[in-house]
């Protein structure tokens, strides 16, 4: 009776010391990710980024390798007690050595997805390919976890490499859209006929900011605040305009029709004046380009002419075309530029003449 006390006694001070580690596992974890976040506030550099990246990659893994040492140590513990049993020993090592294995492939994909986050601004390549690599990454170290883990219990994983490449062939076949849609996305991001951020218009007439190129499609923001999705596949293959290509500054043409009785020179140093205002004090306005105007059409009520401004994005285009109608009216007025109305003139004695030809065309064909 003594010693089933005692072993009793044992078995309870065992699992208080495992649950007094567990605690103190954690408290290390804890005191580890307050000094990375310490570290990366205050860093100055790079480092900052990579100790931010850090501590979000080693909350996860660190909560997986505290329980992986749980077991480990109740592995251990039952060792001692000498069960006579060895199937739950042998389950416990093959649940350790998989734990070991899934650790150190979570902190790798993390810390690869959480780097890719953390540098998309910085760089157009890793901006335009964030989604792509991610969902790629975390399919590459999921195989490789899972054909390593069966490694280590024994399964030999040749057979399962050569089906993997009869059943990537099958699967291939039966998911060619999706497959289509996936490296039509990468040839998007090689190529970059558009960027993240990029406004374009799609041949169907839609228009919007880049929100996104995913690993199937890609989003589309437009300005009422709702999203196109479109397949990267039709996408490819499509004709667009990218408003944001080679440059973001865009070239403005405002129409201006003024009378036949105007002075033309005049008109054209006033719209230059109202031009230079526009750039230089609006908040959308190229300072450093030159307007010009240009007469092009003898219209059935005006002459027409362009003016040429030049905006520092496309959809600020609107604001500064607005802005500057409204001045050059109100600089026509004081200057008595007229804009004229549409007018049909009627000339009433060539249509007299007309009339009076074909009566008499008309007379004579019945005298006849």
């Amino acid at each position: 009776m003594d010693s089933t006390q005692l072993l009793e006694n044992q078995q309870a001070i065992a699992i208080a010391g495992l649950i007094g580690v567990v605690i103190v596992l954690f408290i290390i974890k804890r005191l580890i990710l307050v000094r990375l976040k310490a570290k990366a506030r205050s860093e100055k550099s790079s480092m900052s980024d990579i100790y931010r990246v850090l501590v979000l990659s080693l909350n996860a893994p660190l909560n997986l390798l505290i329980w992986v040492i749980f077991l480990l140590l109740v592995k251990s513990i039952v060792s001692v007690f000498q069960v006579e049993d060895e199937r739950p020993i042998e389950a416990l090592t093959i649940v350790i050595e998989a734990g070991l294995i899934i650790t150190l492939f979570l902190f790798f994909e993390r810390f690869v997805t959480y780097s890719l986050s953390r540098y998309r601004d910085q760089s157009t390549i890793v901006k335009n390919t964030s989604a792509i690599a991610g969902g790629a990454v975390r399919a590459v170290f999921a195989v490789l976890a899972i054909l390593i883990i069966l490694s280590t219990m024994g399964v030999s994983i040749t057979p399962i490499v050569a089906s993997l490449g009869i059943t990537s062939l099958a699967v291939a076949l039966a998911l060619q859209p999706t497959l289509e849609n996936f490296f039509s996305g990468i040839q998007l991001v090689m190529d970059k006929p558009i960027r993240i951020g990029d406004y374009i218009e799609l041949d169907s007439g839609e228009q919007g900011f880049v929100e996104k190129i995913g690993w199937r499609s890609t989003w589309v923001r437009m300005l009422p605040n709702n999203i196109v999705i479109m397949p990267n596949s039709k996408l490819s293959n499509s004709k667009l305009i990218n408003y944001y290509y080679p440059e973001r500054e865009l070239s403005v043409p405002v129409e201006v029709g003024v009378h036949y009785s105007s002075d033309l020179d005049h008109v054209e140093k006033v719209c230059l004046e109202v031009a230079n205002t526009i750039l230089e004090k609006h908040e959308y306005g190229v300072e450093t380009y030159q307007p010009f105007v240009l007469f092009h059409t003898f219209d059935n009520s005006s002459i027409n002419l362009t003016v040429m401004l030049r905006t520092r994005e496309y959809f600020n285009r609107f604001f500064i075309k607005s802005a500057f109608i409204k001045m050059l009216k109100k600089r026509f007025d004081e200057e008595g530029i007229v804009i004229p109305f549409p007018i049909t003139a009627l000339n009433m004695e060539q249509e007299g003449a007309a009339t009076a030809l074909s009566s008499a065309q008309e007379h004579g064909r019945q005298e006849g």
